[in-house]
């Protein structure tokens, strides 16, 4: 039970027809985001989005009031963020305004219109893309449902609301955040999602798969470049980059014996500006006795929107660090120094699996990653 808007005990289980009604509510303002709505929930009870929005506002309400907004629109998002259709959840996506919009535009006023702007994503609903918003609206018919009845059971479990909060900052940030400027040599591509996985052997890493899900920032962007471990003198046909999904590697040969070999990963189709796509690589690393001391990504493009890197590590477990943090935007032996006890860059190593996401977002020419202290010998 929790003390409702109007000051009247109520049960935190909603109905999912009452959960459907103000997802709908939702989706059909013309006037404002999610985000907005929620807050004049909570600031005015006696106002229309109070009286719609009662079920999902209410369960928020042990929270300090600042939060609660945050709270319930992170798991609005974090509920579409996880569908695993692919149709459903970008219409999901633009049926609640969360961003970013296709092209990098904005999202439009009328659901309708917000439909149509996803005729722009080849591939995901059609190929070549639609040129009406009809599948777009099936899939909103058949996603609605069962997006109010997930809402619905984890409102009544009782969520995690400190993480939620946190992503509903991260959603919110990232309408207004705007990466600096790239360089004039920077790769053209903005990239939504980029998931890191390393495999730790000994003290080193020894597979590092990466997820990239980009935009193309100029028509004509046919591939991604990437680089090989430092010290790699064998052949460009040798060469430990890989592709595992959406992309096949080019190796380009080295200026000087020793330089790093730059792998260009191709795309099986070239991008205009504004298009999406997604690839996965995969870099192999023999040197197994070096000691590494972190897990480094330099932002050689035009960066990373707030929430879109994730770093997940797993070490072996002989060699579990006796500290380990995130850094961003350091110089080299800044992210060396281990932070103090208490400091919310460390990442407890427990059992040897540590994850951070960049909330912030990455802007060009920066560097982000996860550190690490060995145990002495």
């Amino acid at each position: 039970m929790t003390i409702g808007m109007g000051g009247e005990p109520e049960d935190d289980a909603a109905a999912p027809a009452e959960v459907e009604a103000a997802l709908r509510w939702l989706a059909r303002r013309k006037d404002g985001e999610p985000l907005h709505f929620f807050l004049d929930a909570i600031e005015n009870p006696a106002g229309e989005p109070a009286a719609v929005l009662r079920c999902l506002v209410s369960p928020t309400a042990s929270l300090a009031p600042e939060l609660r907004a945050y709270a319930v629109w992170g798991l609005l998002v974090d509920e579409i963020g996880v569908a695993a259709n692919s149709r459903r959840r970008h219409t999901l996506m633009a049926a609640f305004r969360i961003p970013p919009a296709p092209g990098g535009t904005a999202w439009k006023a009328t659901l309708g219109d917000r439909f149509r702007q996803l005729m722009l994503l080849p591939g995901v609903f059609g190929d070549p893309p639609p040129t009406t918003p009809t599948p777009m609206h099936q899939a909103w018919k058949l996603s609605l449902a069962p997006l109010a009845a997930s809402l619905g059971e984890k409102l009544a479990a009782g969520p995690d609301w400190p993480a939620y909060i946190s992503i509903g900052r991260a959603a919110a940030e990232v309408a207004t955040w705007r990466a600096r400027a790239a360089s004039q040599g920077a790769q053209p591509v903005f990239i939504e999602r980029m998931l890191i996985t390393a495999v730790m052997h000994r003290r080193t890493i020894r597979r590092r798969i990466t997820e990239r899900d980009i935009i193309a920032c100029e028509d004509g962007v046919d591939g991604y470049d990437t680089h090989a471990a430092i010290g790699w003198e064998h052949d460009p046909e040798d060469l430990p980059v890989t592709a595992l999904w959406g992309c096949r590697v080019v190796a380009s040969p080295w200026v000087n014996r020793g330089d790093p070999i730059q792998a260009r990963l191709r795309f099986r189709r070239t991008l205009r500006k504004g298009e999406r796509y997604t690839f996965v690589s995969e870099a192999l690393d023999g040197q197994l006795d070096e000691e590494r001391r972190w897990l480094n990504v330099d932002i050689d493009h035009h960066g990373i929107e707030p929430g879109g890197l994730t770093i997940q590590l797993s070490f072996d477990a002989k060699h579990l660090p006796e500290a380990c943090w995130w850094y961003a935007e350091q110089l080299e032996f800044e992210r060396t120094r281990k932070p103090p006890d208490g400091d919310p860059h460390l990442i407890p190593v427990g059992d040897g699996f540590v994850r951070h996401t960049f909330a912030d977002g990455c802007h060009p020419r920066e560097s982000y990653g996860i550190a690490f202290r060995w145990k002495s010998s």
